[in-house]
């Protein structure tokens, strides 16, 4: 389907901002705050949320429940455009139901004549052939696209979708000076299918023995407040720590993604398996490694150039090692610049709201 001319010449009052926003996850707190600083003039945003008290709070937006698709269905009808906003909402991992959720968006917008809006966005797994199917029909009704990896715009081109590919759309946060010469280990950690029972054993083994050698404080920094917080009382109570990582180790709470990057800029080196615990990491200036439980994850750290080790192979010196390297050494501010301008281009996928704006 091809958007006209027409569709695009009412003066846009709303857009609806279809994300995971709301659900106490500081990296779709850190997209929301990016992707409404890059709305045009003009617009005014709904956005789907969990918690849509403190979405509304936080960001002064009307929202709508995203758990409710006749309710977010109800809101577009009312606004001009829909906008699915960062992370990777074209997915069939989480279920396929989720997949025909933004499916049944994507349709109900189109079928009444409004601009969607691919906006910074990861594509895939699809692990099924009916997703794909699915897929390569949503995106061809896409009015414009962005992608945040070369991995998802191959995917997207597989499927018969060309679009431009930047770094994750987070980059374009306002960076943070590292002061952490010396300072703690910060783990941006989280439950995961890879780390059950023993098998954290020799993970939290090797961060022992980095802390126990150079003397360091560790600091858990949860960015799920619903899945992470908790996780060192977690491994504590079942007696997974060691004690002198035990002894060392603090959980510290930050409910905005600028308290997190405060934290890891006086980190010697923040070791992390959240994407976005990652990025803003590194917009904090701050010594970086990455344990990847999902392909993104290693993609993140391939860019930005840090040590990384698959959680799917077993824990090797090689990874000590890195951490040892890594610390107390923070990335090249060349390569931040380079990445935090190629997050521009997502603002590209607007230009087809200006008309809309009277712009």
């Amino acid at each position: 389907m091809v958007v006209t001319r027409q569709e695009i010449s009412v003066p846009l009052r709303r857009v609806l901002l279809c994300g995971y926003y709301g659900e106490h996850n500081l990296g779709d707190d850190a997209l929301l705050e990016v992707l409404l600083s890059q709305l045009p003039p003009g617009c005014q945003a709904t956005v789907t949320a969990h918690d849509a008290a403190l979405v509304r709070q936080r960001f002064g937006v009307d929202t709508v429940p995203r758990r409710s698709l006749p309710l977010v269905l109800k809101a577009l009808r009312r606004c001009r455009a829909l906008v699915l906003g960062g992370g990777s909402l074209l997915q069939d991992s989480t279920s396929f139901q989720s997949l025909l959720y933004y499916a049944a968006l994507i349709v109900a917008a189109r079928l009444e004549g409004k601009p969607v809006l691919l906006w910074g966005q990861g594509l895939g797994p699809l692990q099924r052939r009916r997703s794909r199917l699915l897929v390569g029909r949503l995106l061809r009704l896409a009015t414009a696209v962005s992608w945040r990896d070369p991995e998802s715009a191959a995917l997207a081109r597989s499927l018969g979708r060309e679009g431009p590919v930047g770094s994750d759309p987070v980059w374009a946060l306002a960076p943070q000076q590292w002061r952490g010469r010396g300072g703690p280990l910060v783990l941006c950690f989280r439950p995961t299918r890879q780390l059950q029972g023993s098998a954290w054993r020799s993970y939290l083994a090797a961060l022992d023995q980095l802390a126990t050698r150079h003397d360091r404080e560790v600091i858990w920094l949860p960015f799920h407040a619903n899945q992470d917080r908790g996780l060192l009382e977690q491994l504590r109570r079942e007696q997974l720590l060691p004690p002198g990582l035990a002894a060392r180790s603090r959980e510290v709470l930050a409910e905005r993604p600028q308290e997190a990057m405060a934290i890891c800029s006086g980190a010697g080196l923040v070791v992390a398996m959240r994407l976005h615990g990652l990025i803003l990491a590194a917009l904090s200036g701050a010594p970086c490694a990455a344990l990847s439980y999902d392909p993104k994850v290693a993609a993140a750290a391939a860019n930005l150039g840090c040590p990384c080790h698959s959680l799917d192979a077993p824990p090797s010196p090689a990874m000590l090692a890195g951490w040892d390297g890594a610390l107390d050494t923070p990335p090249p501010a060349s390569r931040l610049l380079e990445l935090r301008q190629q997050s521009e281009v997502h603002q590209q996928v607007f230009a087809c709201l200006d008309p809309l704006a009277g712009l």
